[in-house]
Parts: C-alpha cells; sequence; structure tokens
C-alpha cells in the first residue's frame, strides 16, 4: 500500500485515523490509533478552550419564540461543568443512565456533555414520542434522572409514575416547580436555577474509550424500540466522515434541519461540529420551506445539513436560490436516498451538489459521497476510508463486483456500538466471524461506487425515519377493533413514503379510519403513526401463516390501479 500524503488530511483525523491506498482493490483502506482514555465531553469543549479558543462562538440557537441565544466554548465549558457537578453532588454513579428529552436548546448540549464528562451514560429521546412510549425508555434504560422541559412534565408525569429507578427530574424553562404534578420518590429540580448554584470548575472523568458515553434507542424488531450502547471511542469513529463526508473549513457555521434526539442530528449537527472546533446552529419552533435558507442567510452558514424532504420542499415551495444564500458552500443529506430529480434541481437553483450519505445506529455514517469523486446518479458513494466494508456472500467470503452482498463492518472500528442493551442474543448474533452484520446489501460497481440495495426486511423507510412494522402493529393491535393489522411502507408518489395500515376489525365491531389514525396519533410518535388506513377481511399467507408483505403491498397497488 502507498501512503497518502498526511497533509491532505484533516489534523484532527490525522492524529487518530492513517489512510492508505489499496491499489489492487481500487480503494482507500484506514488503520487506527485509538487511544486507552478519551471523553467525548472533554474533546468536543475542553481542548478548543485549552488551546485558547474558549470565546469562539460554539453554539447558536434561533428560537422562534424566545430569540436568539448564543454560547462560546468557555461558557460551553462552565455550564457543562456544572451540569456535572450537579450530577455529582445528587450522588450519581459512574455509568448510571440519564434520558434527555427536551426541544433544540441550550440546555440539550449542557446536559448532554455534561453528562458524558461526569462519567454518566446519556440516553437522548424524541420529544415526537409520546408518554408511553417515554415510560418504557426510561425503564428499560433505567434512567436514574430525567431532563425535560416544564411544558413537557405533565403530559409525562402519569405515565412516568411506574418508574421505580427514577428518581430525579431536572425541569427547564419557565414556571414554578409549585404548580407542576408532584409523583412520589421523585425530586423536581428546576434546571435553571440550580445550575447557578454549583461550581463551574469540574475534573472531567478519565473515561477509558471503550467506556460507555450514550445510549440510543431505534426501531427493534420485536415491536419494541431497541437500545444502542455507545461508547466515548465512537466519537473517534465518526472521524472518516470529517473527511470524506463534511468538507469542514477554518471558520464554518453548520446549520442542520432536524432535531438533536435522533442519532443522525446528534452526530453530524452537535459532536462533529464541536470535536472540530466549528459553530453549531439550531432551530427550534414552526418552520416552512423558507425557514431554512432565511436561516442560512441570516447566520452566514457555510454547511446546511436536512434530509431529502426539507431540499424538495426548499426547490418545490419557495423560488430562491444561489443569491439568496450566499453563504452556502455545502450541502449535506441522509436518512433517504435523495431522487435524482432533486439533486439536478438543487444544482441547477444553488449550483451546489448534496452530498448523501448512509449509515445506521449501531455505526453512524460510513457510506458517503465526496468532493474528490463525482456523483454518481443512484450510488451511494464510497466506503469512509477507516470503515473497513467489506460485501460478504453467506459464507462470509467477499463477493465479486456487480454482485450483491451484505455490508459488514470489521469488529475493530471504533466506531461500532458496545451491544445492544439488555439483549445479549442480539448482539452475539449481530457479531460474526469478526464482523458486524449490518443486515443491509449492496453491491460494488467497476469503479468502486456503492449500490445501496437497503435491509431485506420490513422496516419502514419515511420522511427520513427507519420504522420497525412491528412495534406499530403492537400498538394498533391494542385498538378494541382491531383483529389483526399490518403496518407498511406505502409509496405515494416518488420520494414519498407514508406508514399505513391493513386492519381486519373483530367481527362484531365497526371502525372507521378517522378513529384508528387518531388512536395512532395518540398512542404513537408522529413519525410512527399511520396516515392511511386499508380494511381487508384476510391477509395473503404463507402456509404457515406468515403474512406475505410484498404481497399485500402488490395487493394494494392493483386495487388502487383498478
Amino acid at each position: 500500500m502507498t501512503a497518502i500524503d498526511p497533509k491532505s488530511l484533516n489534523p484532527l483525523v490525522a492524529q487518530y485515523l492513517s489512510v492508505h491506498e489499496n491499489s489492487e482493490q481500487n480503494k482507500l483502506e484506514g488503520s487506527w490509533q485509538v487511544p486507552d482514555s478519551f471523553n467525548i465531553g472533554s474533546a468536543c469543549i475542553d481542548q478548543h478552550v485549552t488551546a485558547g479558543n474558549g470565546e469562539k462562538i460554539a453554539f447558536i440557537l434561533e428560537d422562534a419564540n424566545r430569540g436568539t441565544f448564543e454560547m462560546s466554548y468557555e461558557t460551553l465549558r462552565q455550564q457543562t461543568n456544572a451540569f456535572a457537578n450537579l450530577l455529582a453532588n445528587l450522588k450519581f454513579s459512574l455509568g448510571e443512565r440519564l434520558l434527555i428529552r427536551l426541544p433544540n436548546s441550550l440546555e440539550y448540549p449542557i446536559s448532554f456533555f455534561g453528562a458524558l464528562k461526569f462519567g454518566a451514560v446519556a440516553v437522548p429521546t424524541s420529544t415526537l414520542l409520546a408518554a408511553d412510549e417515554v415510560a418504557y425508555l426510561a425503564n428499560d434504560s433505567g434512567a436514574k434522572a430525567l431532563v425535560t422541559h416544564k411544558s413537557m412534565w405533565p403530559e409525562l408525569a402519569e405515565s412516568l409514575e411506574g418508574c421505580p429507578q427514577l428518581k430525579q427530574v431536572f425541569l427547564t424553562g419557565t414556571g414554578e416547580l409549585r404548580d407542576l404534578p408532584n409523583l412520589p420518590g421523585i425530586q423536581l429540580i428546576d434546571l435553571d436555577l440550580e445550575l447557578k448554584c454549583q461550581r463551574t470548575e469540574f475534573q472531567c472523568r478519565d473515561t477509558a474509550a471503550n467506556d460507555p458515553a450514550y445510549l440510543v434507542y431505534t426501531s427493534g424488531t420485536t415491536g419494541f424500540p431497541k437500545g444502542v450502547l455507545h461508547a466515548h471511542r465512537a466519537m473517534i469513529g465518526r472521524l472518516p466522515a470529517a473527511q470524506y463526508w463534511f468538507d469542514f473549513d477554518r471558520d464554518d457555521r453548520i446549520l442542520h434541519s432536524g432535531k438533536f434526539n435522533w442519532t443522525y442530528v446528534l452526530g453530524s449537527a452537535l459532536m462533529d461540529p464541536l470535536f472540530h472546533g466549528k459553530t453549531v446552529v439550531v432551530y427550534e419552533g414552526p418552520n416552512d420551506a423558507s425557514t431554512w435558507p432565511t436561516l442560512i442567510k441570516k447566520h452566514s452558514c457555510t454547511i446546511f445539513i436536512g434530509v431529502p424532504t426539507i431540499y424538495r420542499q426548499i426547490i418545490q415551495k419557495t423560488e430562491l436560490g444561489k443569491s439568496d444564500v450566499p453563504s452556502l458552500r455545502h450541502c449535506m443529506s441522509a436518512g433517504e436516498h435523495l431522487s435524482d430529480e432533486m439533486l439536478l434541481a438543487w444544482r441547477e437553483r444553488f449550483g451546489q451538489d448534496v452530498y448523501e450519505a448512509i449509515g445506521m445506529s449501531e455505526l453512524s455514517y460510513y457510506i458517503s459521497q465526496y468532493k474528490e469523486k463525482p456523483i454518481k446518479p443512484g450510488a451511494a458513494g464510497f466506503p469512509q476510508p477507516g470503515h473497513n466494508v467489506e460485501l460478504l456472500d453467506e459464507d462470509f467470503k467477499p463477493v465479486a463486483a456487480g454482485e450483491e452482498g451484505m455490508i459488514c463492518i470489521p469488529l475493530d472500528d471504533p466506531g461500532l456500538f458496545v451491544q445492544y442493551w439488555k439483549l445479549p442474543e442480539e448482539t452475539e448474533k449481530a457479531r460474526q466471524n469478526g464482523y458486524f452484520l449490518t443486515g443491509d446489501y449492496a453491491r460494488v460497481d467497476e469503479q468502486g461506487y456503492i449500490w445501496f440495495i437497503g435491509r431485506k426486511d420490513d422496516i419502514i423507510n419515511t420522511f427520513g425515519y427507519r420504522v420497525s412494522p412491528h412495534e406499530i402493529e403492537r400498538v394498533m393491535k391494542t385498538h378494541p377493533a382491531v383483529a389483526d393489522c399490518v403496518a407498511l411502507g406505502e409509496t405515494i408518489s416518488k420520494d414519498k413514503t407514508l406508514v399505513s395500515i391493513c386492519v381486519i376489525q373483530h367481527s362484531d365491531n365497526n371502525v372507521s379510519e378517522e378513529e384508528l389514525l387518531n388512536f395512532g396519533s395518540e398512542h404513537l410518535a408522529k413519525y410512527k403513526a399511520p396516515k392511511i388506513v386499508h380494511f381487508m377481511k384476510d391477509f395473503p399467507r404463507t402456509k404457515n401463516g406468515k403474512v406475505l408483505r410484498k404481497e399485500l403491498i402488490k395487493q394494494i397497488s392493483l386495487e388502487q390501479a383498478s
């Protein structure tokens, strides 16, 4: 192998990763240098203060109701230290879980990084989840404390009453604690007031690189969310994206259209930019297609990150173009594939490409397009050096160019998760023959481009979210009128997939579509809730009674066409 000039690598990337060219396979490969000790909180915040960049703006919050707020790296260091000291004073233990359910806010990075500095495990969760879903995550993770907004607490309180391990709830926002519901055994703490009382110096925990750092939940195959535990080394494992997906420059400002609770946003809009000393711009409030170009211009953002839906809305619902966002120089997308039509339209209107990446909760993004190689329509890009992707057949042998193989990742990749939370059999099943088996399939062409095929299971991709049909079915079957239910991803137009359910009713019940849709909205996160209902007398099945989902989709398509 021939070593690539280290000067061509981002200095921070080069500190942990060596990249070489494999001329035989026509691809770049990487080898890692992972230190014994590493802490994400220190790496993303404290190192920049130590280097003399404490006054640089780390975080800009644009809140539609409250205005614009900024935090420097020094302020973020002090506030995360105060949060870590608060945990220490409350006798938190190393590795204990802290559930975070917050909107995009200043308190999000404070609590997330503060927990990691202390040595606790942060558990980000979506504000879109129903209260019962939050209670499930609190119980499954064994969270000792919850950070949330005062406006959210009344909705959550009743469901969280059955969480015996939950001892503290940190509440942020306006209002008095005495006006909020109290639960036996749970201490309500006004986070904003308490942080002002804490010391702003804290000796960041000297965590091992393999110590647990954060626990994210993804759609599970059993109908329940599945916890994915990551170590502090995951931050190092994210470095190839800095070189081969991002296009970092010295004074970048990065705007993401999403919420921090989503792994995609938590990484690309918070951890990654701050690790590299950049400025993060986030938004909280109602939005439309013009929101994002407006924010890019207002805050002189250089990098914009979104999902294909956002790019499509900007193109279809505005007349804005390159002259309206003069600072913008790099665009990124993930979550689902951006159509060729949208890519061409964006190029024509904004004069730029949109660089896509493929990732997963267990590894983050590991395949991407990047500027040194032209985008080939339909292709996912290239494996990022360091993520030494292999496409393997059923016998764990590499497949030839053009053939389908499962995407497998060597187990020594520092970006890989530690384990599925409390699911040792699932973890063991996913780790075989020295590889993590992603379950996703792809093929590679003669030029090394990856053509992503996807999972050979039933996961629904809708508006950038991955949704388990089993989770939807489990909830919808609790409706008294539903005898059986199958959830599907129904493509209603190009680039638009909605969650639909096929329902068999109990013979003595008659329920309307509206009632079922309302039931789904009440008990599931909005992105999981069904949008379409098909009433049926039976489903196509195998001889063993298993529903033939593909046949069901064909049946629906034929009925709609007739």
